[in-house]
């Protein structure tokens, strides 16, 4: 898959399952304020999250704290997660602020991974349906996710098509691309 093949972004109309009528944008901020008040009670190992900007809940910001035991392990990565109006019903799309280099993750920072893929079929075959955007995923699923992406990259389906070639033929130079982010990471955090 070429880096713009990632099919992320699409528009769609979905409907609410219970009522049948398409999602309404209070409904999806109140998901979102509970998903919030849940991560802020109970934080989850491995990230941080809140709100950009207060007054607006589809806009969050992510740290990212690199899995121990990876190569990212000590990097400190914000990225961002845009909801849409629609959301359970579609996904957000995430991306990384911090400089990444991963397969998964293209040079401009958008994450291009199955969970944050819009829902159904796959038109290229990569995916099942199941394997892309479910809405009982959440801001924690999501994060765990990506997370485990740091950690086991898919170089078959990739953002970066360079870093994926590097994974797989040239893997220090990989690794020694991927300590210098990790060291900007902690410079800038």
């Amino acid at each position: 898959m070429a880096v713009t093949d990632c099919p992320i972004g699409k528009s769609a109309i979905f409907l609410n399952k219970s009522t049948g009528h398409p999602m309404s944008e209070p409904q999806s901020s109140l998901l979102l304020k509970k998903q919030l008040a849940e991560l802020s009670k109970n934080p989850v190992e491995g990230f941080s999250a809140g709100l950009i900007d207060d007054n607006d809940i589809f806009r969050w910001e992510v740290l990212i704290i690199g899995p121990p035991d990876t190569l990212y392990e000590g990097g400190f990565f914000k990225a961002h997660l845009h909801f849409p109006k629609e959301y359970p019903l579609r996904p957000p799309r995430m991306k990384f602020v911090t400089e990444i280099w991963h397969p998964n993750i293209d040079r401009n920072g958008d994450v291009c991974i199955s969970i944050l893929h819009e829902p159904g079929d796959d038109k290229w075959g990569y995916e099942k349906a199941s394997e892309r955007w479910l809405p009982v995923h959440t801001v924690e699923t999501i994060l765990i996710s990506v997370i485990s992406m740091l950690a086991d990259p898919n170089d078959e389906s990739p953002a970066n098509v360079d870093a994926a070639k590097e994974w797989r033929e040239a893997y220090p130079e990989f690794k020694r691309k991927v300590a210098r982010c990790v060291r900007k990471s902690q410079e800038d955090c």
